[in-house]
Formats: C-alpha cells, structure tokens, sequence
C-alpha cells in the first residue's frame, strides 16, 4: 500500500483509565527489541497513583516467556494528544541502561477494543487488540488507519497468538535476557 507522508495526527481526550490493562500484539514492525520468534506477545499497562503507566511487555520465545518491565509517563502532561514516552531499562536481566521512546497513540476505537500504536519516525508500528485475535475486516481497517497517518503497512509481521495464551506465571522465565540478546543480533 502506498504512504503519504504528513504530519502524525494522534487521539485527543485519551481516557488513560480505560486503556489500562492487558493489550495483544496483532502485527509490529520487526524490532532489534523483540525476539525474531516471538509469540503470544502483549503489554499489560496499570496506572500509577502519580499518573505515570507501568509497562509489562511479554512474549514467549522456545516455550519462555521473555519480558521487560518500564514506565510511561505523557510527552506534556498539560496537552490532551496521547503522546507518551516509554522508558525501559536494559539489559532486562541487569537493568542499568535506561531506554526512552516515543508511544504515540494514533487510533483507539470508541469501546477501547484495537488500537494503532507508532511515533514520529515511523519507524515502529503496532496494531494491538484486547483479544488475541482480530477478524480480517477490522484488521484490515486499522491497517487503513495506519496507512492514512503515513505508514508503508507491507513492513508488518503479524504476531503469532495462540487460541489459549499462556499465563505469566505458566512457563518460565527467560531469566538470562538470552531473548533480549538474541534479538539485538537479529535472531
């Protein structure tokens, strides 16, 4: 699908209560920062009492579940654009090495079911989903609405999800970071 490059239009009056909570990765752009073979992949967001977001992104590689914990917080807490940044530290296994990007919410629907998730560069791209699966119609609307903000769609990888997806505390941890290494060399 073709791109037009323009200026990034994001949600305005994002209802960050009701974007709590658990979110599947449906497709992504291919990242130094996820495993190559990652599946089941999600982000869990709890608000803090201080307004920022805790950030638990998981995916499961080889039967271990991989994950990096951070923190959002908003680009400008005094605009009502959904522009935030998310800090992580890394190496995950010996977090020192603090991390920030951009979280630019671009798309929600009005029940808070999908979204569209980039940043300025558009150089990263989500599509996520309060179910591990979406039916083909709406995904390919929320691949239109990337394509409007400007984003070249034929770069998505769609993200394995299982019919049952696997519990944090149901396979274990990649206490080693070797996903996190792996995945900066490409693997």
């Amino acid at each position: 699908m073709a791109t037009e490059k323009k200026e990034m239009e994001v949600v305005k009056g994002l209802d960050l209560e009701r974007y709590m909570g658990r979110w599947y990765e449906i497709a992504s752009f291919p990242s130094r920062f996820q495993p190559k073979n990652g599946a089941d992949t999600r982000a869990t967001y709890t608000l803090n009492p201080d307004g920022t977001v805790k950030v638990l992104n998981e995916t499961w590689d080889g039967g271990k579940r991989g994950f990096i914990q951070g923190s959002a917080f908003k680009t400008d807490p005094k605009s009502d654009e959904a522009k935030f940044k998310v800090r992580f530290y890394v190496p995950p296994f010996l977090p020192i090495i603090p991390v920030t990007g951009d979280y630019w919410v671009l798309y929600i629907d009005p029940e808070y079911q999908h979204a569209v998730i980039g940043q300025p560069s558009r150089s990263y791209l989500w599509i996520l989903s309060r179910t591990a699966h979406v039916e083909e119609e709406t995904y390919n609307q929320l691949l239109e609405k990337a394509v409007e903000q400007g984003y070249d769609v034929s770069k998505l990888h769609k993200t394995p999800q299982s019919d049952t997806p696997p519990e944090s505390d149901a396979a274990p941890d990649d206490t080693k970071g070797i996903w996190w290494l792996k995945s900066i060399f490409g693997k």
